[in-house]
């Protein structure tokens, strides 16, 4: 990976070393609740951007013919780890490296019946691009479940500045960025587990719903660049004039997080 971008399958590297029974559980709850499905038998489903290749076993579990890619190699190794681990016979689950902004690669995909990209395509460099090759890969009547970076305005770019920092600086001055961002996202947290007599109470119960770690997710933030956000407007908006309809969705409000968004073409 060159400058400018956040080397995330090194990160999700350290995730899988810890990935239980119970977060793999996590994850296939988080999709049966988003996708409205309980069984994903006889569906496609294309992980763009599959990470640690979490949700694309998640997918596998619930029955589902599963084709994972990743720009990050990191990642796609990740992926197959899983694969390796838990399906290594099965043809039915397909990991490879490739790029959500690449059309010609993108050309030899058929449509499936589930596109899921969470929390990738802001990463992309160039995310309404990679928006609009994630919706031309789903079937007539098919589901796209992707989640954008909330537009906080100042905030989202000030961010911006702390992301880049983090992955051009050396890895030895990284910490002046990680303690501060640190203090500020889980400070009051800890602060209140303190008043009520709770030490670390919220770090020791994080439940992302994603089956994710916190100190993952601290990392996976600060680091994350490429990074652009979205108002929940502006993403519905885009779909919307493509023929998709909105099926669900979660917003943020004024926090950093991600807007979650599911799709009906």
């Amino acid at each position: 990976m060159g400058k400018d971008r956040f080397e995330f399958g090194k990160n999700w590297a350290k995730f899988l070393n810890n990935l239980t029974d119970e977060k793999i559980k996590e994850a296939e709850k988080s999709l049966k609740e988003w996708l409205g499905m309980s069984d994903l038998t006889g569906k496609t489903f294309l992980d763009i951007g599959s990470g640690s290749g979490l949700f694309s076993l998640a997918a596998k579990n619930l029955g589902a013919t599963v084709f994972s890619f990743d720009y990050d190699i990191n990642s796609v190794n990740c992926t197959k780890t899983l694969k390796e681990r838990y399906y290594p016979t099965d043809h039915g689950w397909h990991v490879e490296q490739g790029d959500a902004l690449n059309k010609e690669y993108l050309s030899k995909f058929d449509k499936y019946d589930i596109v899921y990209s969470w929390g990738v395509l802001h990463h992309t460099g160039n995310m309404y691009l990679a928006l609009e090759n994630a919706s031309n890969l789903v079937k007539e009547h098919g589901t796209l479940f992707i989640a954008i970076y909330n537009d906080q305005g100042r905030e989202s770019r000030n961010w911006t500045r702390i992301k880049k920092a983090y992955v051009n600086w050396p890895k030895f001055m990284r910490i002046f960025l990680i303690i501060p961002c640190f203090i500020k996202t889980w400070g009051p947290a800890t602060i209140y587990d303190f008043i009520k007599m709770r030490p670390f109470h919220t770090w020791r119960t994080y439940n992302s719903n994603r089956g994710m770690t916190p100190w993952i997710d601290f990392i996976d933030w600060i680091g994350g660049y490429p990074f652009e956000v979205a108002k929940p407007e502006e993403i519905f908006d885009f779909f919307h004039k493509k023929g998709f309809n909105l099926k669900k969705m979660a917003t943020e409000g004024k926090s950093y997080g991600c807007n979650q968004f599911v799709f009906k073409r």
